[in-house]
């Protein structure tokens, strides 16, 4: 099947940023959104992210048009019906991801297929909302999507060999660097990535170094762009903490269950970089204080 017509599902953070990528890429974009004021505000979101691409010179006025000539914005999803491929990336819901995707289900093309850009959730439980279970498969994108060069294509035990192959292949159009995984919580990344930042987190609470000492050590010492602490505080402690829940539920292992501290500190409201606290306190952007 050739692909032409990408349907996104969500125009936020991680929305915007593949409509975008995808629209670069020569497709023509849907891009579903509750209610015009939340669309309004994605589709902004991806010309602020275009014209600071046009100040860096990476794209030129005239590429910068034909990037937002093909995206078009609606709330009705009815009108994703004729796309080629639609991909998920509303809020880690599981029971609103399913409702949109039995949704979906009903009025777009058979041969369309569908995928989540679900960064822990199970892909089979979403495809089993649909009759197209040879037809889904995950694509998790990496934040901030424009950038970030990796996609991990998750294929359930029901995914269509033909099927993986063309979305590895449009990853690629895409500009990326497909990676193919199984449907197992958390994928290759975060399945690797999360007890790495859980056990940073119980070293901390273990007296084995501060905030400070632990990010110096996994940089200088591993080559690490930056530490387990300074990422947790990008990421948000809320959303370390939802995933790493969600893949306890899952595997049952130690390796995986929230440690008290990071419970607390969300309970508390520091997230990290987004309220202004959480491992560094981020009240001067360009001089971030450890707390701990």
């Amino acid at each position: 099947m050739a692909i032409k017509k990408i349907g996104v599902l969500g125009c936020g953070l991680m929305g915007s940023g593949i409509a975008q990528t995808a629209a670069a890429a020569g497709f023509e974009i849907i891009v579903r959104e509750v209610d015009d004021k939340v669309l309004d505000k994605g589709m902004e979101s991806i010309d602020r992210s275009l014209s600071r691409l046009l100040k860096k010179e990476r794209v030129t006025e005239s590429q910068k048009a034909e990037i937002i000539g093909r995206l078009t914005g609606t709330t009705n999803v009815a009108d994703l019906s004729d796309c080629d491929v639609v991909i998920e990336a509303v809020v880690e819901n599981l029971e609103l991801k399913c409702e949109l995707f039995k949704e979906l289900d009903k009025t777009v093309k058979d041969e369309a297929i569908f995928a989540s850009n679900t960064s822990s959730l199970v892909i089979t439980e979403m495809m089993m909302a649909t009759k197209r279970v040879d037809r889904f498969i995950g694509l998790h994108f990496f934040n901030p999507v424009p950038i970030m060069k990796l996609v991990e294509v998750v294929g359930t035990i029901t995914t269509d060999h033909s099927v993986m192959d063309e979305a590895m292949a449009f990853v690629k159009v895409l500009g990326k660097v497909p990676i193919r995984t199984t449907d197992h919580s958390g994928f290759i990344v975060n399945r690797l990535l999360v007890p790495y930042l859980l056990d940073s987190i119980r070293s901390l609470e273990e007296g084995i170094g501060s905030v400070s000492d632990i990010d110096n050590g996994m940089k200088l010492g591993c080559g690490y762009p930056m530490g387990p602490f300074t990422l947790l505080d990008f990421v948000g402690l809320d959303t370390t903490y939802y995933i790493a829940n969600i893949m306890f539920d899952e595997f049952r292992e130690r390796r995986f269950a929230p440690p008290p501290l990071l419970k607390r500190m969300v309970l508390a409201g520091h997230h990290g970089r987004k309220t202004g606290r959480g491992f560094y306190d981020h009240r001067n952007p360009a001089n971030p204080q450890p707390l701990y």
